[in-house]
Parts: structure tokens; C-alpha cells; sequence
């Protein structure tokens, strides 16, 4: 290996070796002498690389790919940040947005597109891959630095290239940015003795909402609750289990899990428990975050039925580790665990009862017909029968 060959290894490697120190590299499960064969593998690498590649390497550029590797190698939400993004977690973000919320999945991809929203004007669903932003390609696009390219000043427009089904037949879609605004839930009669709340978001408001929204419905006959969480993945954490305990009087509601399986048990508390008619919960692949939290709590203690279909396993917390660069490593550093101790981040809630989700071709018109209400309803009505 020559000098200058060392030297470039070197620079490229002390990154590498610092991530490995703080523990997001490769994980509980390895020990000392297997981090520093994977390492010496790396340097094995960088140096053939440097060495047979056709042009002269960039290191820089090496450098970032290799980080943007590592990071998405962790979970969806990890990320390698440019000394630029990272400057922005302190920023305040645009005051209006298009509604969308984005995952990674090799693309970026839509969890959710919110009730009323610029993007869920354009037909734009859950599911729904977005393959650039303004002209620029989301390959090698954090979820972070993709939900912040679609917030910016009111009325301004960006352009989304959004694939649905066939990868050779994409979709230019010009949005316009709006405060979200509007209420975060809202409710109806959907049947005789059943009441119908629609959660767009999670808040610190949330739990005040459902207390007087299922009192209203009460007041009109409701004696159960469908609440629906379809493409529901806005919230923190922490909001949709101070929601759900309104409905859980007793037990475990939540597991926060540190690094080294350390666990902090979040119990019930009766005197918070108000709500105690059966409730049925709807869920789909859109369904994130708080409302999973939500969902796990009342399903594992036996308060809610759960149709529809698996959420979308995104239920941890993620924290900002500075590099000597002034570029960061976004890092989930905590995971929320269903009360029964099962893991939900990556893994999703499974429904008790499984509906089929109705495909759509993009710029069709949306169902005119809900199977996974319907099956709610056929459930409290047999329930009934019972």
C-alpha cells in the first residue's frame, strides 16, 4: 500500500471507525474482535477500490456514499446528514406543506397522504413511491431531508415524480404548499348505536378531543366506537399513548427500549380511563408512529379490535450524533414495544381481522364503497347478535 494510498484510507476510515465507537455500526450482537475484522475488511476494500478503480476516486464523494450506506443499512429512519441538514434540525421548518409523510424504501416512499391535503387532492396514496423532488433524485435522499424539501412558504409549488405500480409509467405532480390546518379528528354517526371518529393526526389536544367527541357521539345513541387510523402517522410518540389512556384502566400501555435491552415499563393509570365502550380500530399500511403506539396499547390489553391491515412498523425515536465535519449521523437511539413486549418498529401491528385493500390506478377516481368500515360495522353487529 502506498503513502498517499494510506493516507486516503485513512481519511475515509476515521468516519467509519467513530460510528463503529458510538454503536450504530454493526449492532448489539457483535463483539470487539468482529468490529475490527469488519473494519479491517473496509480498509481492504477502500484500498482496492483506490487502487484498481478506472479514474481518480473522489474521496469525498466515497466518503458520503459509504456513510449514506451505512446509516440506511440501519432502519428507515437512520440517516447520514450533510453538514447543510444538519443545521436545518435547529430551523424552523416552511409554515405549509403538501401532506404528505415519507419513508425510506430504497426510494422514498408515501406513508401517508392526509385527509384534505394538496397531495390527497392529486390521488396520491399510501404506498406510492416518489422517485424525485423538484428535479432532484430521492436514491440517496434521507425520509428527513425529503419530508423538509416538501415544506416551504404557502403557495409555493413543488414537483413530485411519483411511480405507482410500474416503474416505466411515472407521474409528474405539481403541488401547491398549505398550512395543514383543519381539525385533527373529526366524527360521525356510522350506524345505529355506532359511532364513527376519524384521527388525522396525533397531538397534545388529542386526548381532550376524543373526550368530548365520544361524548357528543354518546349523546346521539353511540354506545361503540369505530376510530379510524388510516394514514394516520403524524404525532409524537408519547401523544398517542396519553390518548389510549383514556380507554386502558389497568396494565402495561407501552415499553420504551433503550441500547443493551434496557426497558422503562409505561403503566396505566385508572383514574384516566373514561372511555370504557368496545371500540374497534381501522389500520392499513399509512398507519405510523403515534398511532401505532395507540393501537398496540388498546389491542394487547383487550380494549380494541384491530381490521384492516398491518401498519407500517415506524415507531422510534431518533437523535442527532455530531462528526468532527459538522455532518451528523441521525441515529434511533429508543424503539416503543407493544405491551406485550413485542417489537413494533420494523414490524408493524398485525389486525385481527385482515381486509384486502382495494387498488387503485393512479388519477382514478377513489372507491365509492369502504370494505374495511363495512367490516367493522359487520363485526359490532355481530357482536350484537352474540
Amino acid at each position: 500500500m502506498t503513502s498517499r494510498t494510506r493516507l486516503l484510507v485513512l481519511a475515509i476510515s476515521t468516519p467509519v471507525i467513530a460510528f463503529a465507537i458510538i454503536g450504530g455500526f454493526l449492532g448489539q450482537a457483535m463483539t470487539r474482535d468482529d468490529t475490527y475484522q469488519h473494519l479491517r475488511v473496509f480498509q481492504d476494500v477502500v484500498s482496492l477500490v483506490l487502487n484498481n478503480y478506472v479514474e481518480e476516486v473522489d474521496v469525498n464523494r466515497a466518503m458520503k456514499g459509504a456513510m449514506h450506506g451505512l446509516a440506511e443499512g440501519l432502519d428507515a429512519d437512520s440517516a447520514y446528514l450533510t453538514p447543510a441538514l444538519v443545521k436545518t434540525l435547529d430551523q424552523p421548518a416552511g409554515p405549509a406543506t403538501v401532506g404528505l409523510e415519507l419513508t425510506r424504501q430504497y426510494y422514498l416512499r408515501v406513508v401517508s397522504a392526509r385527509d384534505g391535503s394538496p397531495a390527497a387532492k392529486a390521488g396520491i396514496r399510501t404506498g406510492d413511491f416518489v422517485r424525485m423532488i423538484d428535479g432532484r433524485a430521492t436514491r440517496e435522499m434521507s425520509a428527513y431531508e425529503g419530508n423538509r424539501l416538501l415544506q416551504g412558504p404557502a403557495g409555493s409549488k413543488v414537483k413530485v415524480l411519483v411511480i405507482r405500480g410500474n416503474a416505466a409509467d411515472p407521474h409528474e405532480v405539481e403541488l401547491v404548499r398549505e398550512p395543514l390546518g383543519g381539525s385533527e379528528m373529526t366524527s360521525r354517526v356510522a350506524a345505529p348505536g355506532t359511532g364513527y371518529i376519524r384521527i388525522l393526526d396525533f397531538s397534545k389536544q388529542t386526548p381532550a378531543l376524543l373526550t368530548s367527541q365520544t361524548a357528543a357521539l354518546a349523546k346521539n345513541g353511540a354506545e361503540r366506537y369505530i376510530i379510524d387510523l388510516r394514514g394516520t402517522a403524524r404525532g409524537d410518540l408519547d401523544e398517542g399513548i396519553a390518548a389510549a389512556r383514556l380507554f386502558v384502566k389497568s396494565g402495561t400501555l407501552a415499553i420504551r427500549q433503550g441500547k443493551s435491552d434496557q426497558r422503562e415499563v409505561i403503566p396505566a393509570q385508572a383514574s384516566a380511563a373514561t372511555i370504557d365502550a368496545p371500540v374497534v380500530l381501522l389500520t392499513d399500511a399509512g398507519t405510523a408512529g403515534a398511532a401505532e403506539v395507540f393501537a398496540a396499547a388498546l389491542n394487547d390489553n383487550d380494549r380494541a379490535t384491530l381490521i384492516g391491515d398491518r401498519t407500517l412498523g415506524r415507531a422510534a425515536r431518533q437523535r442527532l450524533v455530531n462528526l468532527p465535519d459538522g455532518s451528523g449521523l441521525w441515529l434511533t437511539h429508543l424503539r416503543y414495544l407493544s405491551p406485550k413486549g413485542n417489537q413494533i418498529h420494523e414490524k408493524g401491528v398485525e389486525p385481527d381481522v385482515e381486509v384486502d385493500q382495494p387498488e387503485v390506478e393512479f388519477g382514478s377516481e377513489a372507491p365509492t364503497t369502504d370494505p374495511t368500515l363495512q367490516k367493522a360495522l359487520e363485526h359490532f353487529a355481530e357482536k350484537k347478535a352474540a
